[in-house]
């Protein structure tokens, strides 16, 4: 787990706002007794412009889960952002490697070799008697 500071950092760098995260809290399932039935230790965090969310109950503790949800959900926002940033790379990339169509001059050109090229050819030919 990081530091709080490191964590802060973190969402500043992704551009994350405390005020952007809606965080609701449910009592956990599984193991941890009567602690589990009586505290509400389940976290989930959604960050409203990007509407994802994660559920976190992995501790026994609030504030612990509450961490974890903060890592978590900027894994997963990060994870968006390098999905997008790739989608645009490879995108330029498509329209880079793109044809482009080839000068009117150069069509000229090539046309008129190519019909020479043919009358040489056709030279070539046997001759009717």
């Amino acid at each position: 787990m990081r530091s709080n500071a490191s964590l802060k950092a973190r969402m500043e760098r992704l551009g994350v706002g405390e005020v952007d995260l809606e965080e609701t809290f449910a009592r956990s399932g599984g193991p941890g007794g009567q602690n589990v039935n009586k505290v509400s230790t389940a976290v989930t965090l959604r960050h409203k412009p990007s509407r994802i969310s994660v559920t976190i109950q992995d501790s026994r503790s609030q504030a612990t889960n509450r961490k974890i949800a903060r890592e978590r959900l900027l894994d997963a926002i990060e994870n968006v952002q390098q999905r997008q940033r790739a989608a645009e790379i490879a995108e330029r990339e498509k329209i880079r490697r793109r044809k482009s169509p080839r000068p009117g001059r150069l069509k000229k050109r090539i046309l008129e070799s190519k019909r020479k090229r043919g009358e040489v050819k056709r030279q070539r030919a046997r001759v009717e008697m």
